[in-house]
């Protein structure tokens, strides 16, 4: 398979730029983009460092990230897994990239920029959830800020609905895939009952 190794080789195939792919860049959230952020309950944080590339979904029962002024976002990180992919790679490197989706929705909010984080408790304190609070919260600051065209969610008709033909595996199926003595049925049983236990701290 031959491959594309070069900027002009790749700049040959495609037209130029949409003038409207352009036009909507912003370096601040405008009033429009933060009216969409705050109705935006979920997101995807993709994130680069020493150890390769990371993209996490983050999702909240409000809108998935806090805005404090044009130019600052904060997101708190609420518990996962512990393996802190995204934290690592923040803390070595600090690009980072979101992409906010709203179900229904057919355009896509996305903001590259630079981000940190803070385990200040004056900051993490101010993101109680029924007692608890994030251990740290990701300072991103916005370099710029645009919404993707709506042909991608139009082509994968996301939002049409549950396809029940697919038989999709299940998270259990893929650990015993892993391990086989591994008990997914239980596993996945429990999953929901377990995730609303440990969903906040």
């Amino acid at each position: 398979m031959k491959t594309i190794a070069t900027l002009p080789d790749l700049e040959a195939l495609y037209d130029d730029a949409a003038p409207a792919s352009l036009t909507k860049v912003t370096k601040v959230i405008t009033p429009h983009y933060r009216t969409w952020i705050e109705a935006c309950r979920f997101t995807i944080l993709s994130t680069v460092g020493e150890a390769g590339t990371d993209a996490s979904p983050r999702g909240d029962d409000g809108p998935v990230v806090r805005i404090q002024d044009p130019k600052t976002i904060l997101m708190p990180d609420w518990r996962g897994n512990n393996r802190l992919d995204s934290l690592r790679n923040i803390v070595t490197d600090p690009r980072v990239s979101l992409m906010f989706l709203i179900p229904g929705e057919k355009n896509v909010v996305r903001i590259n920029g630079t981000a940190k984080l803070t385990a200040d408790p004056s900051v993490t304190q101010t993101f109680a959830q029924k007692g608890m609070h994030p251990k740290t919260v990701i300072v991103i600051t916005v370099g710029e800020l645009y919404f993707q065209c709506a042909k991608a969610i139009l082509r994968s008709r996301l939002w049409d609905g549950v396809d029940d033909t697919l038989n999709i595996p299940t998270a259990g199926d893929l650990l015993k895939e892993m391990q086989a003595d591994f008990d997914g049925k239980t596993y996945d049983d429990a999953y929901v009952t377990r995730a609303k236990a440990t969903m906040w701290g």
